[in-house]
């Protein structure tokens, strides 16, 4: 696998060497051993989920407290989805920044979004599908939002002419600026401890 840093510290973009032969590809799209040699993260997966998207449904930007904390491992096994991964962590050298990636099933590339981001997508067809690897099981009350339309953030949605499908959480979310006074976002030296590794 090819193992990158993303535009945001600690998030990570993986493309797997694709083998490909007159029955179609085969290709391995997490390897544990490797993963964390590259990155410093161990990532142990307990939880799964799939969300199946129409075109132009946005969803995002989400996050979960620390603690309990959730990694994640996002592929897109069906359609195409433009992935954002934002850095909220308070004081990360990297906060308010964010990266983007077109996830589709064909190149199979994958994104790891550690604890303290928040992370969305907007689905570019209908049918997408969408895989979520988690390395701590849901939790209620432990999610939280940003609001994706966010102006000082100005994230780049690839929208349609017609308006994009979006939850009403997401919609009454905070911006940026407010969830770091209502005191909801994790800290970049908590993130670092949780992640058991030392602030550079």
């Amino acid at each position: 696998m090819e193992i990158e840093e993303m535009a945001v510290c600690d998030a990570y973009r993986i493309r797997p060497r694709i083998h490909r032969d007159d029955r179609g590809a085969f290709f391995e799209s997490f390897r544990a051993e490797e993963f964390t040699q590259v990155t410093g993260h161990v990532f142990q997966p307990v939880q799964t989920n799939f969300s199946v998207n129409h075109r132009n449904v946005l969803r995002g930007m989400h996050g979960v407290v620390l603690p309990p904390g959730q990694a994640k491992y996002v592929t897109c096994v069906r359609g195409a989805v433009m992935d954002i991964v934002l850095d909220v962590r308070i004081g990360s050298p990297t906060f308010g920044g964010y990266d983007i990636n077109l996830l589709e099933p064909g190149p199979g590339t994958a994104v790891f979004i550690p604890d303290g981001m928040a992370h969305g997508f907007i689905s570019l067809e209908d049918d997408s599908c969408v895989s979520y690897v988690f390395d701590t099981p849901y939790v209620a009350g432990t999610p939280f939002e940003i609001n994706p339309f966010d102006p000082e953030l100005g994230l780049p949605w690839c929208l349609a002419d017609d308006d994009p499908v979006v939850a009403e959480k997401d919609l009454r979310a905070p911006t940026l600026a407010q969830a770091v006074e209502l005191g909801i976002l994790p800290t970049y030296a908590q993130c670092v401890a949780h992640y058991g590794r030392q602030l550079v």
